[in-house]
């Protein structure tokens, strides 16, 4: 395993660092995934980019990391990268100009109908999870309030703006 130099910050914030011994450049992913037994990796990949695009870690019109980084530094296989661009391009989150590195897209505010439909299925599903665990109803709304309060204090800078990959 090849030692890397110093890392330095980036165009777009990105962490890029140099491999001493060979000067291959590495770039860090801007958000970090745990990767998880029980769910498709690519599944993972696309919500942990989800929720820096949704926490404010990356603004619309800031690069995102190409396929080719992406399996590379996440470790995962290109069809998968390739699945989590692709993916992340269908919901919108993403924009391909041609002949460079996929970028955040700036997305219109959905009308209020929409924000209802976009979350009933996973509205559902946290519902019938804490059913299941025989979760009581404020404890499962208590919970969702710190989420979203941890949530916001980093779209407004308030918290540490730290990016690792894996």
């Amino acid at each position: 395993m090849h030692r890397l130099g110093i890392t330095a910050p980036s165009r777009k914030g990105w962490l890029e660092s140099s491999c001493i011994i060979c000067n291959n450049t590495h770039q860090m992913i801007p958000f970090h995934v745990d990767f998880a037994p029980g769910s498709p990796l690519y599944e993972q990949v696309v919500y942990a980019a989800t929720k820096a695009i949704v926490s404010g870690r990356l603004s619309p019109g800031d690069d995102f990391p190409s396929v080719r980084v992406l399996s590379r530094e996440l470790k995962i296989n290109p069809n998968t990268a390739h699945k989590v661009v692709t993916r992340l391009v269908d919901v919108g989150l993403l924009e391909i100009r041609q002949g460079s590195a996929p970028v955040v897209a700036n997305r219109p505010a959905p009308s209020k109908d929409e924000k209802t439909n976009l979350l009933q299925s996973e509205v559902e599903h946290l519902v019938v999870e804490a059913k299941r665990l025989r979760i009581e109803l404020d404890d499962v709304q208590g919970a969702i309030a710190r989420h979203w309060a941890r949530l916001t204090l980093k779209t407004e800078g308030k918290s540490d703006s730290s990016k690792g990959g894996r």
